[in-house]
This record gives structure tokens, sequence and C-alpha cells, in this order.
């Protein structure tokens, strides 16, 4: 599970299947580790599995517009921004990327969506050069992600976002199925449509029995992406230009 985000029904079935009843999560990156967050071991099942938990003493946590900066109040989706003793000096020797990382204030920008409710406790929703832009309309991958995993046929799900010359991108949902499992595009379809909102249905379903990694372990969605252009032969919609 390190590395990445971690599905609830992942992180439920851990405490039921395998008796881990104080499995905690932290959530942080390289640039601040160890880490940002983490749930207590006395927070409710429900809060250990599906949030990131409270900031760590001693580090400062805040959402912000990823676009103006400016803070914005609980409940409401934004950049996860981070201060303290945990985050890094700067990247070597590179002192533009450093610049672009970190503030003039000392913020760390992750790149990662998140919001704050309003006890504290922080959740992600996503990576911000993820988002799928469909008509206007914000996607985040990670909730219709986290959705198809709890179909009883799906090992694992990657949602992409794929260009569409009448709406900007189409949400493209790449599956991999448990071990002798079958199951349609439509069937799986239906399965979204009956329990989320119908723009956030995925117009591609993609069967796959791997996903691309890089050389630590984590998904490259970009090389989906330019996988699922030619496999669907969208390259005249790649090539539209959009605001």
């Amino acid at each position: 599970m390190a590395g990445s985000p971690c599905p609830v029904k992942v992180m439920q079935d851990v405490v039921e299947k395998m008796n881990m009843n104080e499995i905690t999560i932290v959530f942080g990156q390289t640039e601040s580790s160890p880490g940002c967050t983490q749930s207590r071991v006395d927070d409710s099942v429900e809060l250990r599995v599906a949030t990131v938990g409270r900031a760590l003493p001693g580090v400062e946590c805040k959402i912000v517009d990823p676009k103006t900066g400016e803070d914005l109040p609980d409940n409401e989706d934004g950049e996860f921004v981070a201060r303290g003793y945990n985050i890094m000096k700067g990247y070597y020797k590179m002192p533009e990327a450093t610049a672009a990382a970190i503030d003039e204030n000392g913020w760390l920008h992750t790149g990662d969506l998140a919001r704050r409710d309003e006890n504290g406790y922080y959740k992600i929703t996503g990576r911000i050069k993820d988002m799928i832009i469909r008509g206007g309309e914000n996607i985040y991958p990670k909730e219709i992600e986290d959705f198809i995993y709890t179909h009883p046929k799906v090992k694992d799900v990657q949602v992409i976002g794929v260009p569409d010359k009448q709406y900007g991108e189409e949400i493209m949902a790449c599956v991999i199925l448990k071990d002798d499992a079958e199951l349609t595009t439509d069937e799986l379809k239906d399965f979204v449509r009956t329990h989320m909102a119908k723009h956030k249905t995925p117009r591609y379903i993609d069967f796959v029995a791997e996903f691309p990694m890089n050389a630590a372990g984590k998904i490259m969605k970009y090389k989906m992406r330019e996988s699922a252009v030619e496999k669907l032969n969208l390259q005249a919609d790649n090539s539209i230009e959009t605001a």
C-alpha cells in the first residue's frame, strides 16, 4: 500500500481480514518526510480508513486554491500545502524547481487535491495533474476508482482522462479483474451509473492485465493515456487545443 493512495475498501479488508485493528495512515511525500498528517489508533475505524488523519505535531497544513493560493474553507477541495520542520530545504542544485515547489512563505505545494473537515481531518481526493475536466466539470479519478474497486470482480482499477473533441476530456477506466472473473463493459458501466452521477460514468472501459509502472513501483498514468490515444484512435482529438 505504500507510496500511493489506498482505496477505502483495501483498508477495511486489512482491518477485518488481517486483524490489523490499529493500522493508521500517514500522508506525505519525499519532500515532506516522514509525513504531514496521520490518523490515530484511537480514531474510529471510519476515520482511519477514509481520511489521512490530522496534522502531525509541529507541522502546519491547509487547503488552498491551486490557481490563486488563497486559503479555502473546510469541506472544499483544493491543493494540500504544508509547512514545518519536515519540509525539505530544496532540490539539490535545482533552485528553480525548489522555488516552484516551496513558496516564499515556506509552504510546500504538494500537487495533491484534498479537503479538510470541520474537525481537522484531511481526505485526499486526487492529484491536480490527474484531474479530468469534462465539459467544464472537474472530475476526480480517485472518487471513481474507490467506487469501482468495491465491485466484487475487480482486483484493481485506474481512471484516466482521454481527449475528446466534444467535451475536451472523457473518462476511461482501466480495470484488472480478479482471477477467473468475467465482467462486461456494459455491466461495469451500469454498476457505476446506478451509484454515481451520470457524468462520472466512464465512457471507455479497458480490461487489462497490468498497469505501466516506473522503477519505484508507481503507476504511470501518462503512459496509460498515451496508450489509450493509440488504442482508441484519438490522435485527432488529442491535437485539439483547449483553453
